[in-house]
């Protein structure tokens, strides 16, 4: 079902209210990257944003984790404004995170280590998540004796065992072929069904965001702004490989593709425009 306005303000883990951002070209003039921009994510919901390449899906993300301010307007975590780097939030990015010099183990470790934890603890803790991504057996090896799939995992499990409330994930699976994708999907959602953290995740991929999804966002060409939400109502659990053919789904994806195309064309137009120029 589709609406063209946000989800209800309060009570949400995460509410972007009238955010512009504004940033500056390499020539120096100034450009709106988001504007007007507003959006609430339920807690406990997963919500996947989707729009052409270029219009501000990360810098949604930067703003919501605290790593950048907007230049006007709100963000903030469950009723709290995110003036800084926020608490209580992970971040999953679209290259892997992962510290080369550390093992598996000591890599997912180190959240608790760096909240005080002492190091059996916390080496305690990481094993147990280790286990639930399926890297037992990988514990002591190191992130370049990994496959890319095996990387996200370690990424994955990173992030959860420090029981984020809010989850941002930046085309976390992009660089992974389509098959090892699939699969990473799946791995998902039974780690986020764990933990259950409000989720924003930005892909480009209509099939990713459909499957994972309660709610799938749709961003004008840049400047940013919401022009359609979609709720997904598809049953619980999805997997990408089953579900991609059933016909409510092929609806779906017809109508967030129906609500992206024109923004998509505005994109790349600009784009070819900047080329020949």
């Amino acid at each position: 079902m589709e609406s063209t306005s946000p989800s209800p303000i309060s009570p949400a883990a995460i509410v972007i209210r009238d955010v512009s951002k504004w940033l500056i070209r390499p020539d120096g003039a100034p450009y709106a990257a988001l504007l007007d921009f507003t959006l609430a994510v339920q807690p406990g919901k997963f919500c996947a944003v989707v729009g052409p390449t270029g219009c501000g899906k990360s810098t949604t993300l930067e703003l919501v984790a605290g790593l950048d301010r907007p230049s006007t307007g709100t963000v903030s975590i469950a009723g709290r404004s995110v003036s800084g780097i926020a608490p209580g939030v992970g971040v999953v990015f679209q290259q892997d995170a992962v510290f080369p010099w550390k093992t598996v183990l000591d890599n997912v470790a180190a959240g608790p280590r760096f909240r005080g934890q002492s190091r059996a603890k916390a080496r305690a803790q990481a094993r147990d998540w280790v286990r639930r991504v399926g890297l037992s057996a990988f514990e002591d090896y190191y992130p370049h004796q990994l496959s890319g799939g095996m990387r996200k995992r370690v990424a994955l499990a990173q992030t959860l065992i420090t029981s984020p409330r809010v989850l941002l994930m930046d085309e976390p699976f992009s660089t992974l072929d389509v098959q090892t994708r699939s699969i990473m999907c799946d791995e998902l959602m039974a780690l986020w069904h764990l933990t259950r953290p409000a989720v924003i995740f930005v892909t480009h991929d209509l099939e990713e965001a459909i499957t994972l999804a309660d709610q799938v966002v749709v961003l004008t060409a840049s400047p940013g702004k919401v022009k359609a939400v979609f709720d997904i109502d598809l049953p619980r659990p999805r997997h990408i490989q089953e579900i991609r053919f059933e016909p409510e789904f092929v609806s779906i994806y017809q109508s967030v593709w129906e609500a992206m195309r024109s923004e998509v064309r505005t994109a790349y137009a600009r784009t070819t425009r900047v080329a020949v120029q």
